[in-house]
């Protein structure tokens, strides 16, 4: 069932130009802006290129579990033939696996982890549940790229994505360099939305998410947009994290390199954003694509839930307890 209006129309059989965003980047409004980790410059670099980048966010000793995950996943055939595992169409390999974060506990504890759920809250306004979560790997001279698109397009046509109000996190578990594959993206392009061509055939997401065929915006479009913002390929060790806005163009080439690159990948979403009808699809796509069921509020991960309630009380105007000073200055 398609919407009677659609504010973002896509998929569609004539062209019409990209238009300016109707969304603000920032949802956080007015004195909720700095109610968060993100000081005024973060937010002003999100909102002008619509991502931010962290070299070195977490150390590399806190990826390596994930790669002994995914060996063992490699070997349970039951995964294996289910769509929540993607094949390269040239290797055969494992190419992604979706529903990381119910499938592992690791995966899991780390979409809640404060410092990326506080910045995440902060952009988006709300609190926020897992639209889609997914780990993407690239072997040594094999791995495939993917072409140009936006995330909330295909989000929007074929899962019902009201509004851009959603962020990606992608976290380097391996490092990610000019040669491997890092992935690309367009500064300032999320403030354009770019209508796509062509109907979104029936069950589109079993080829799309081997090689996405339709939702790729037009090559002048992407020529205007590269040569007003460029394009940045953000490169650095394991444990690195990429913030960027749903509506933000991104692709990846070929790995030509002999160095593997995997990425994991967690899509939040605002909970007053949840997913609708789909506005250029037949049918829904399934739940570990687009969560539907199960989206709760996420809650804060403690790695010292004893400690929880530690910490210092905001200063009261005036007031200082504690500690009483005597003559000369001097505290005991």
């Amino acid at each position: 069932m398609m919407h009677k209006t659609d504010p973002f129309p896509s998929r569609l059989k004539q062209p019409i130009d990209p238009f300016l965003r109707t969304d603000p980047v920032v949802h956080a409004r007015n004195q909720h802006r700095w109610e968060g980790p993100l000081d005024e410059v973060s937010l002003s670099r999100y909102e002008r290129d619509g991502f931010l980048w962290f070299e070195g966010f977490f150390n590399q000793e806190r990826m390596l579990p994930f790669f002994e995950e995914l060996k063992e996943m490699a070997k349970d055939e039951k995964l294996n033939q289910s769509g929540q595992v993607i094949h390269d169409p040239n290797t055969g390999d494992i190419r992604s696996v979706f529903g990381m974060h119910e499938l592992s506990e690791n995966f899991s504890r780390l979409t809640r982890d404060p410092r990326i759920l506080g910045m995440v809250r902060q952009l988006l306004g709300s609190e926020v549940y897992i639209h889609q979560s997914r780990i993407n790997d690239k072997y040594g001279f094999e791995g495939s790229g993917f072409d140009w698109h936006s995330d909330f397009e295909t989000w929007h046509a074929e899962d019902g994505m009201p509004r851009m109000r959603a962020v990606s996190a992608s976290l380097m578990l391996t490092d990610n360099n000019e040669f491997n594959g890092p992935l690309m993206l367009i500064p300032g392009s999320h403030h354009y939305f770019v209508p796509c061509l062509g109907e979104t055939p029936d069950y589109n997401w079993r080829e799309s998410l081997k090689a996405q065929q339709v939702g790729v915006p037009d090559r002048d479009s992407l020529a205007k947009l590269a040569q007003r913002g460029g394009i940045e390929a953000p490169k650095g060790p394991a444990g690195s994290l990429l913030l960027f806005e749903c509506n933000t163009l991104h692709a990846s080439n070929k790995n030509m390199s002999p160095w593997p690159r995997s990425n994991l990948f967690f899509v939040y979403n605002s909970v007053e954003n949840k997913l609708c009808e789909p506005y250029a699809a037949k049918r829904e796509r399934p739940e570990h694509l687009a969560a539907r069921e199960n989206c709760p509020p996420l809650s804060m991960y403690d790695d010292f839930p004893e400690l929880a309630n530690q910490g210092v009380p905001p200063l009261q105007s005036g007031r200082v307890s504690g500690a009483k000073c005597k003559v000369r200055g001097d505290c005991v």
